[in-house]
């Protein structure tokens, strides 16, 4: 019985043992490429309303104010997304003491209707600060992008690999792993602020020519050749 135990114990690991490692021979790394330019669809824009003086308090209310206006004029574009953004209350040092204070809050819009965030930001202008401005493609317009040229890259992966299979005499190549990495893209472009005291009526739409935005795809990879 001890035998039968034994034996029947170690018949894997010697099972194993007979099985032949493989033999890692003409391996071969290789990268391929596809892009394309995608238009911009999607506008961001950051406005901030901002005061400075003795009372804090007072600019608060005084910020606080024009953000509440902002807001509802903000109501009636449907199509512009609309978000508050960070408030700030901090002392302006002159010397090592606090000799005013300022106040500021910022207001974020996201739109792919130009028309109307241009317009919008042309109307909020009167009491806002533009401090950001930027065109870029939108999130699903992205995906779709990046789907098509997976396609391609690995199309353009396996023609280099059949070129280097014929070059090498290889009857064959198997791929061994792959890796499919996105890239391409640009951060938001900036846009100086104008001033705040031109009147609404007077103040021109922030002109813009939205552009493109090169989305890449890169498949790299080892392939054997047989």
């Amino acid at each position: 019985m001890r035998s039968l135990l034994a034996a029947l114990l170690f018949a894997p690991v010697a099972l194993v043992a007979q099985v032949p490692a493989e033999t890692l021979f003409n391996l071969v790394t290789l990268n391929a490429q596809a892009e394309r330019e995608v238009p911009n669809d999607l506008l961001t824009a950051t406005l901030a309303a901002e005061a400075e003086g003795a009372d804090p308090a007072q600019l608060a209310d005084g910020v606080n104010r024009t953000m509440q206006r902002a807001l509802a004029t903000s109501l009636a574009y449907k199509a512009v997304k609309t978000q508050s953004g960070g408030y700030q209350t901090m002392p302006v040092y002159d010397k090592n003491r606090v000799a005013r204070w300022r106040v500021r809050q910022e207001l974020r819009l996201e739109s792919g209707d130009f028309a109307a965030a241009t317009e919008l930001i042309g109307k909020l202008q009167a009491n806002l600060m533009v401090t950001g401005l930027g065109l870029s493609v939108s999130g699903e317009s992205r995906r779709k992008a990046e789907n098509a040229l997976i396609a391609e890259a690995l199309a353009a992966f396996d023609e280099r690999a059949r070129v280097l299979r014929d070059a090498m005499k290889a009857k064959g190549y198997r791929v061994r792993d792959l890796q499919v990495s996105p890239g391409g893209g640009v951060p938001p472009r900036p846009m100086l602020a104008m001033p705040r005291t031109v009147s609404a009526d007077s103040m021109a739409q922030p002109a813009i020519e939205p552009g493109s935005t090169r989305i890449l795809i890169t498949v790299s990879g080892t392939v054997q050749m047989q």
